[in-house]
C-alpha cells in the first residue's frame, strides 16, 4: 500500500508540475507577441509586408470572382429581370455576393495598409468601396440597375488596376458556397 501510495503522490506532483509549467508557458507566449506586436522588429516588418500583398491579391480575387460569377454574369443574363426563370434564387445570391464581395474588398484595403506602395495605389479607392455598401440589400431585393452593377464592375476594375499597379496582380477566384454564406 505504502508503494502505490507513493506513486500516486509522485504522478500526483509531476501532473501538477507539468500543468504549471503549460500554464507558465502560454503566460510568456502572451507577453511575447503583445511586446511584439507593440514594437516589430525589422525583418517581421517585411514579412508583414508580403504577406499583406498577398492577402490583399486573395481578398480582391475573392471579390472579384463573386462579383462575377453571381452578380455582373447573371445581371448580363436576364436574370434578375420580372418573370425571369430562378430570379428570386439569383436575387438572394446577388444580395450575399454583394455582402461578400463588399467585405472582403474593405479587407484587401486593410491588408493594403502593411505594404507602402499598394497602400497609395489603393487609398483613393476607400470611396469608391464605401459607396457599395448597400448595393447587396438592393440585390437582393430587386432593385439594382444598370448603374448599380455598373458601379461594381468599376470599383472592382479600380481595384485589380491598383493592385496591378503596385505589383501585386488581382485575379478572379470564385468562392465556395461557404465561403459565401459566411461559414
Amino acid at each position: 500500500m505504502p508503494r502505490s501510495l507513493s506513486r500516486g503522490v509522485v504522478a500526483l506532483l509531476l501532473s501538477c508540475t507539468l500543468l504549471m509549467t503549460t500554464a507558465a508557458c502560454n503566460d510568456g507566449d502572451d507577453t511575447q507577441s503583445a511586446s511584439s506586436a507593440v514594437t516589430p522588429t525589422s525583418s517581421a516588418g517585411f514579412e508583414q509586408q508580403k504577406l499583406a500583398k498577398t492577402r490583399f491579391v486573395a481578398n480582391a480575387g475573392l471579390a472579384a470572382g463573386a462579383a462575377y460569377q453571381w452578380i455582373v454574369k447573371p445581371y448580363r443574363a436576364g436574370k434578375f429581370k420580372k418573370g425571369a426563370d430562378g430570379r428570386t434564387f439569383a436575387l438572394v445570391k446577388a444580395g450575399l455576393a454583394g455582402a461578400f464581395t463588399y467585405n472582403r474588398l474593405k479587407a484587401a484595403v486593410n491588408n493594403a495598409k502593411g505594404d507602402p506602395l499598394l497602400s497609395k495605389a489603393v487609398a483613393p479607392l476607400s470611396a469608391g468601396i464605401d459607396s457599395l455598401k448597400d448595393l447587396g440589400t438592393k440585390l437582393r431585393k430587386g432593385e439594382a440597375g444598370d448603374a448599380d452593377v455598373g458601379a461594381f464592375e468599376s470599383v472592382i476594375n479600380s481595384v485589380k488596376d491598383a493592385g496591378k499597379s503596385a505589383g501585386a496582380e488581382v485575379v478572379d477566384k470564385v468562392p465556395s458556397a461557404s465561403q459565401l454564406s459566411g461559414g
